[in-house]
């Protein structure tokens, strides 16, 4: 597994990272065991990046992550985020990037995942009511105080993102990206190059779709939020269905990274479309079992050439996925 750079400021990070939102919570049945056994799984494989957050659980995931790296702290980079306010219900109470909410939330997440820094300390969603500058400001303290090494942002807009990076060093946007997820390159991923910030894609495999793996909505288990978001519902889905097919005919006719007679598999090539885009992007797949682990990290032997790319892309055209990324109300806190 090579290594990339995120932003200018030293951090390397390997060339995938890990996710870790669905362990525990939003897609499906949970298992701690097998989730602790996927993330040592990943360390073996060679990844040292991984992403959680508060209000994943809620709470409850930087806790699972905590525990699974407690022995296998030196050499990984754990990446967490703070900003969408959740009760100990599961309520979302909504946004906080206020200077308090900042400092306790780091101290909070310190604790949970008991560890005496973090290394990257994103916003999770910009908070409207509250300047970028008081938000940034107060996240600038938490590195001069040690507890946390480098800043980044989430679905932040080009303007905030300047905004931000000329308070203190933004080091890493995590924003969705993906072959059907591509708005970012209009204004969100050039603003990031310009000022040397590194990208991370979130979904990469399309919250799953773009694996292949579901046929019908109702292969989604009953308690899987990606039953609400609009691709995944009646309409969209079938002729996202398409999509997929388009790429399954790709696939086919790529070798996989396994050896002779090994084809790629659609998350592999999802993946390496996602790795080729730049060597400032590092795309965090999220997997809660060890065997899409396995399969997924085969995408860093996946090389595509032009004809490859351009397959891809006649594919699957910018803004050839059917319906928005989020219900209404989750899209508008995206790129602010």
């Amino acid at each position: 597994m090579q290594t990339r750079a995120l932003g200018r400021q030293g951090l390397k990070v390997s060339m995938l990272g890990l996710g870790c939102m669905g362990m525990s919570e939003f897609y499906g049945p949970l298992d701690d065991a097998e989730s602790v056994a996927t993330i040592h799984r990943a360390i073996d494989l060679g990844i040292t990046f991984f992403d959680t957050a508060d209000m994943y659980g809620p709470f409850t995931n930087e806790r699972l992550v905590g525990r699974a790296l407690r022995d296998r702290r030196a050499g990984v980079v754990i990446a967490t985020k703070f900003g969408n306010v959740r009760g100990e219900d599961g309520a979302f109470l909504g946004l906080n990037g206020s200077p308090d909410y900042v400092r306790a939330s780091c101290d909070a997440s310190l604790q949970r995942l008991g560890v005496d820094h973090i290394d990257l300390y994103y916003q999770h969603r910009v908070d409207p009511k509250v300047e970028i500058e008081e938000t940034v400001g107060a996240m600038a303290e938490l590195v001069q105080a040690g507890k946390v090494r480098y800043l980044g942002l989430s679905e932040a807009s080009a303007a905030t993102i300047r905004r931000a990076h000329a308070v203190h060093p933004i080091t890493a946007l995590q924003s969705e990206y993906s072959l059907w997820s591509r708005d970012v390159e209009d204004d969100v991923l050039p603003a990031c190059r310009a000022l040397g910030i590194g990208f991370v894609p979130y979904s990469p495999l399309g919250r799953g779709f773009l694996t292949g793996r579901f046929s019908s909505p109702s292969d989604l288990a009953a308690n899987d939020r990606r039953r609400i978001f609009p691709r995944f519902q009646e309409e969209n889905f079938d002729r996202n269905l398409e999509i997929v097919r388009r790429l399954e005919s790709i696939a086919q006719g790529k070798p996989g990274p396994s050896g002779p007679g090994s084809t790629c598999t659609l998350a592999q090539l999802a993946l390496a479309w996602v790795l080729a885009q730049g060597y400032d992007v590092v795309p965090i797949f999220g997997a809660k079992k060890r065997r899409y682990v396995e399969e997924n990290v085969g995408a860093v032997d996946i090389a595509l050439d032009s004809r490859d790319r351009e397959a891809l892309n006649t594919a699957v055209p910018k803004g050839a996925a059917a319906g928005q990324r989020y219900p209404a109300a989750s899209m508008a806190s995206v790129q602010k």
